[in-house]
């Protein structure tokens, strides 16, 4: 964890093989892979770069998969209002879990070396997933720096405890024996064999070692991956039903960066070979350096999960280390639509490190395997922080916290918003406008993610000329009211909308007050949106939102 030369494994050197040639693979929203898949980059730049699909988007784009969020221009034809992204607050009991019991805070390292010790009880990324089966909340995390690998169980997301398991008596500890660095655990809700419910790759010694579980607490190896570097990890792209491996390596003139690999079975496809592996993604010119350090970012790590319509990514932002300040790292977000090309319009943290000598997060901030839950309104991230030993380099004391931030929240369209850049404007359009490009759908009705404050919200569906369809026109529209993460736009003609279920036509918002966060057609007036929940929630039942309205 401490040492670059036990992460850069020198995965550049081998020349990678091809990449393979497939039959087009058309995704859920109408973008259409390239038939070299993945795409065989031959560099990384240091300039920003825009996502194919933004470029040249689907003519019509299917949205009946998932909440429509407005993260990107890829369903904005035109508008009158302007995008914000917004930051996840850190709540207020965080930390919500320190190191208590003597195996967390046993540090082998500073045992061997007469060194300071460092405790840590955090998510490395491991992970946290909503358990339905069991109705828990279940917390993977390193106990005891470099130590075991433990769990631990809440009702409500907020206040943890530790059960005592058989595997390592009287102790919450379900895998120990090996030193182990970054480590991934997936709840795997598709997974037809008991056994193999729980995935999770712990690195060490250059390799992943790889583990199944019926029920997270009992583990049993399945082999080793190929060579990568010590803070790769993986997750489930449930767009494309593919585990994807986000591996750790570093190359000159970029630093620490991401290599992408991609199997259908977990245990089966992972013995790639040096060199193999295709390069993906890094931090670019577009990450601000620090003030005191002027140094320029790296890619710590990158997390993924597949939420409503989009793959959301969690970028550690590796900012810098001096000697007398543990590495500092913070969570920044992209979004990706074909689960490669990563779009990073705000490059701000999303949850930042404190700048206040002490605090628990002071030194170092990381993300946690799942990325985030969906609970009730709202989206839960539990991060690692680290609190350093000012004048070191140590990490000091390992907590985790919890941030959180409105359901869909990331960004806003927003009416008059002076601290936001325009989108797509077209002054044609009247004020308080946004129009979609060409979309087909195959629900009943009309759901929006808004706080329209004292204003109100209209919708029209028109062909793709612009005409409104018939009793679809804004003036046919019930003016909706509130604010909702899951708010039902109506008709006077309450069937109307499911009249036009397949058929290319552009949907148009207006508001007069207050910002929109998402959109999408529900098959019923329950409101599920049939995307994708993260890492899950209490009333979802597997991986998918097919359940609407969700009391918190």
């Amino acid at each position: 964890m401490k040492a670059a030369t036990a992460g850069a494994v020198g995965l550049a050197i081998a020349p990678a093989r091809a990449a393979v040639e497939l039959p087009p693979e058309v995704l859920y929203n109408g973008i259409r892979l390239p038939r070299r898949w993945p795409p065989p980059l031959q560099s990384l730049s240091r300039v920003p770069a825009t996502p194919p699909y933004l470029l040249s988007p689907p003519a019509v784009i299917p949205i009946d998969v998932g909440r429509q969020l407005f993260v990107d221009d890829f369903l904005i034809q035109a508008t009158t209002l302007t995008r914000r992204f917004h930051a996840a607050t850190y709540h207020p009991e965080s930390p919500l879990l320190s190191p208590l019991t003597a195996w967390e805070k046993f540090d082998s390292t500073a045992d061997r070396t007469g060194q300071r010790s460092n405790p840590a009880a955090m998510p490395f990324s491991d992970g946290v997933f909503y358990d339905p089966h069991d109705r828990l909340f279940k917390m993977w995390y390193m106990g005891g720096y470099t130590g075991s690998t433990c769990l631990v169980l809440s009702e409500d997301g907020i206040s943890w405890r530790r059960p005592a398991f058989d595997v390592k008596p009287g102790t919450n500890i379900v895998l120990t024996g090996t030193y182990r660095d970054s480590n991934t655990i997936w709840l795997d809700h598709e997974d037809p064999a008991p056994g193999e419910r729980f995935k999770m790759a712990v690195w060490y010694d250059r390799y992943l070692l790889l583990y199944a579980s019926p029920d997270g607490i009992h583990w049993q190896p399945r082999g080793k991956s190929g060579p990568t570097g010590d803070r790769t990890t993986f997750f489930y792209n449930a767009f494309r039903r593919k585990w994807v491996f986000s591996l750790r390596d570093e190359i000159d003139g970029i630093g620490r960066l991401r290599r992408y690999w991609e199997h259908d079975r977990f245990f089966e496809g992972v013995n790639w070979r040096a060199g193999e592996p295709s390069l993906w993604t890094s931090a670019d010119s577009a990450d601000p350096q620090r003030d005191d350090y002027r140094i320029a970012p790296q890619l710590y790590n990158l997390d993924a999960v597949s939420y409503e319509s989009v793959l959301l990514g969690l970028f550690s932002i590796w900012r810098g280390e001096p000697r007398d300040r543990e590495k500092v790292n913070e969570v920044c977000v992209g979004f990706s639509r074909d689960g490669f090309h990563w779009s990073r319009p705000d490059r701000a943290p999303f949850i930042p490190v404190s700048e206040h000598v002490g605090d628990w997060n002071w030194a170092n901030v990381q993300s946690a395997g799942g990325c985030c839950l969906v609970v009730g309104d709202e989206l839960y991230f539990y991060v690692s922080g680290r609190s350093g030993v000012p004048g070191t380099d140590l990490p000091g004391i390992s907590r985790t916290g919890l941030a959180t931030i409105r359901r869909d929240g990331f960004a806003s369209m927003d009416l008059a918003s002076p601290e936001s850049a325009p989108v797509r404007q077209d002054a044609r359009l009247g004020r308080g406008t946004l129009l979609t490009r060409p979309v087909r759908f195959t629900g009943a009705c009309l759901f929006v993610n808004a706080d329209l404050g004292g204003g109100e919200l209209r919708a029209s569906v028109e062909d793709e000329q612009g005409q409104p369809l018939p009793n679809l026109a804004l003036a046919d529209c019930v003016p909706a009211h509130g604010n909702s993460t899951a708010l039902h736009v109506r008709w006077k003609d309450d069937a109307a909308l499911a009249r036009v279920t397949g058929r290319p036509v552009r949907v148009r918002l207006q508001i007069t007050h207050g910002r929109l966060y998402a959109f999408w057609i529900a098959p019923s007036s329950a409101g599920a949106s049939r995307g994708f929940v993260a890492a899950g929630g209490p009333g979802f039942s597997g991986p998918r939102d097919t359940a609407g309205r969700v009391p918190a």
